[in-house]
């Protein structure tokens, strides 16, 4: 990862100031949004490799947000950053981009927060797309303690640059594990960039936070009014499959869960079609819910019998009809 990194060494799109900090977020498309957010240790440039930005700029207006902390995104001290003080910080940007009811798509750390919108805001989210999420307190082995994290316990230990690169790269290999690393994720993800003190910093704090922010929102999980889809790779060796992804759509009345063979943690990269589909599933279930009822009427012929039994006209059957999208697997 050398020389082919240049490119991903400077700020993708654009900064909005939001609570006195400046947040980096990339833009493109038009029509329904969609709001990216990625996990711990990442940034914009993770959703620019796999490649979905620009398949979902076709037909949606996509937002791709560094979370603070990461990527070009401050992290003012002082302040705690979880999912739900993130989720805030979130919902008043899109205010202020005049981002309405997006479809929020979180990968790993980033699903939390993604959680944490819908809680927040639940008028305000259209719906969720959970990639590979950690969603409850589950005690992990020790080599996993900064799960979630592409970059994960190497970026916590680098201490010398040339360490910290062949520790992060060792790093990103396990991530993406049983699949290898795409060479668009070389080319978009700053290895150098990530490891930044100050992005150092905040992937700590994230890991440390994570079984108490997890144990936080689980409690509120049962209050989820919005539909979610969950997908996560069988293979996944950072986060338990069946431990998190599978649980919680077991939990949640208005979730499908597809659960992807063969692949690990960084389900965006690997299986990006997975991911569309269930952007395009909800976008289409939006459309539906919004579409103008279909005016019902009802005519009346003169000399019409009456029903034997009830002494009423007879029943008008309405018609039903399932939301374009609401076939996908559960």
């Amino acid at each position: 990862m050398g020389s082919v990194l240049a490119e991903a060494d400077r700020p993708i799109d654009d900064f909005l100031t939001v609570d006195g900090m400046r947040l980096h977020y990339f833009e493109r498309g038009s029509g329904m949004p969609v709001v990216l957010l990625h996990g711990n240790g990442s940034m914009i440039g993770d959703f620019l490799a796999c490649g979905i930005t620009e398949r979902i700029a076709a037909g949606h207006r996509v937002v791709a947000f560094d979370r603070p902390g990461f990527g070009y995104s401050e992290r003012p001290r002082g302040r705690r950053w979880g999912p739900t003080e993130q989720a805030r910080l979130l919902l008043r940007a899109c205010a202020r981009l005049a981002i309405e009811r997006p479809i929020v798509v979180g990968h790993s750390w980033g699903a939390l927060v993604a959680l944490a919108l819908a809680l927040e805001g639940p008028d305000q989210v259209a719906g969720l797309v959970l990639l590979s999420g950690y969603y409850y307190p589950v005690a992990r082995p020790t080599a996993l303690a900064s799960a979630a994290s592409p970059l994960g316990d190497a970026l916590r230990q680098a201490a010398m640059p040339l360490v910290g690169r062949l520790l992060a790269s060792e790093a990103v290999r396990r991530v993406f594990a049983p699949c290898e690393v795409p060479e668009s994720f070389k080319r978009h993800y700053s290895i150098p960039h990530a490891l930044r003190p100050s992005q150092i910093k905040a992937v700590r704090e994230e890991a440390d936070m994570l079984m108490e922010a997890a144990s936080r929102l689980c409690a509120l999980y049962k209050e989820l009014a919005v539909p979610v889809r969950l997908i996560a790779g069988s293979d996944d060796r950072i986060v338990d499959t069946n431990a998190h992804s599978a649980r919680l759509h077991r939990e949640l009345l208005m979730s499908t869960f597809r659960n992807v063979p063969g692949i690990g943690h960084m389900v965006h990269h690997a299986a990006p079609d997975e991911v569309l589909e269930a952007i395009y599933a909800l976008s289409a279930s939006r459309r539906a819910r919004q579409a103008p009822a279909p005016v019902q009427r009802q005519w009346l012929s003169i000399g019409e019998e009456r029903d034997a039994h009830a002494g009423q006209w007879p029943a008008l059957r309405p018609a039903v009809s399932l939301p374009a999208g609401e076939a996908y697997a559960a």
